[in-house]
């Protein structure tokens, strides 16, 4: 961009507790205010249409970072447009509303976040934050183009979660194979060559243990969202899983056997609770048939809890009911 270039480079800032954007051009804001009606407007679909909408919007934007104020002490940072986090811009949106009301109930628990696909980074960026109780985070990605806007996200929020460009397997050890064509479905599952990105080193939750990164003694929430790969994950996460820790897998909507829940039930001593939405409540998966109700939508993923903690049991039990 050249010195005489008038198109601005600073970030534009959007303050999700006021709504006050910052810093945009009159295009921007028009961009913006779309962008929230189509959130809007795709939200009772599971926002199914949003991301194409913004792909239609994105050749006419310059391009520009958004850095959205989450809370009082969380910055969140990601390309303004962006298909799959300019759903932030609407106020009313929740991200995940299961991990959101789990955390918000365990803010005085002394635990340590471990963010496995973190993305660019929005739940390592609040768990750590003052809100949900300042909580020691690691956030792991496998793509470095990823991994780029993760560090950029610590960065802005004084580098209080560490970052690793590594990807999570059942071993760690050797390489895997990264492919994917959206930032937030890389896989390393039936790599396709089409679509290949990248090799990464590939690590096991276990192997936080044997190298220091994890005291097996402390309180763990791991957050495992990794395209496909859920079950080898949990199987490099037996130890951790013996530890006091509580481990959020992914149940995808399009996956009607519910295979990870039927694997997680197969281990002895797992247990596996979800968010119902009839009750509001978490409550427990005993048979994968339950799940039936739960993943209504084909397009979706849906978070389970599995745990053999007692004390995560209870918590999660004790999550009061959405009102």
């Amino acid at each position: 961009m050249s010195a005489s270039d008038p198109r601005p480079v600073t970030p534009l800032t959007f303050d999700r507790r006021t709504g006050r954007l910052d810093g945009a051009t009159l295009k921007e804001r028009l961009a913006a205010i779309a962008i929230r009606a189509g959130a809007r407007l795709t939200e009772p679909f599971a926002h199914r249409g949003f991301s194409l909408g913004c792909r239609i919007l994105g050749p006419a934007l310059d391009p520009r970072e958004t850095l959205v104020q989450l809370n009082d002490d969380a910055r969140f940072a990601f390309p303004f447009g962006d298909p799959y986090w300019s759903v932030l811009l609407d106020r009313s949106y929740v991200y995940e509303i299961e991990l959101e009301r789990f955390l918000m109930n365990v803010v005085d628990v002394d635990y340590t976040f471990v963010d496995c696909g973190a993305n660019y980074g929005l739940w390592s960026v609040l768990a750590t934050s003052r809100p949900y109780g300042a909580h020691p985070a690691i956030a792991i990605e496998a793509s470095s183009r990823n991994a780029e806007k993760l560090r950029r996200n610590a960065a802005l929020n004084g580098n209080r979660f560490t970052v690793r460009h590594q990807a999570i397997g059942a071993t760690a050890g050797g390489v895997a194979r990264l492919s994917g064509h959206k930032h937030e479905a890389f896989t390393i599952a039936g790599a396709d060559d089409a679509a290949f990105c990248e090799e990464v080193p590939v690590v096991s939750l276990d192997s936080l243990i044997d190298d220091g990164t994890l005291d097996p003694s402390g309180r763990f929430i791991v957050k495992l969202d990794v395209e496909g790969v859920e079950i080898d994950a949990l199987k490099g996460g037996q130890r951790l899983l013996d530890a006091d820790s509580v481990i959020l897998a992914e149940e995808h909507g399009s996956d009607r056997s519910h295979g990870v829940t039927r694997w997680v039930l197969a281990q002895p001593g797992c247990r596996e609770f979800v968010l119902d939405p009839r009750t509001g409540r978490f409550e427990e998966v005993r048979d994968a048939a339950f799940l039936d109700h739960i993943k209504t939508n084909h397009a979706v993923g849906y978070n389970v809890f599995v745990t053999k903690s007692a004390f995560w049991t209870e918590r999660l039990l004790a999550t009061p009911p959405a009102r």
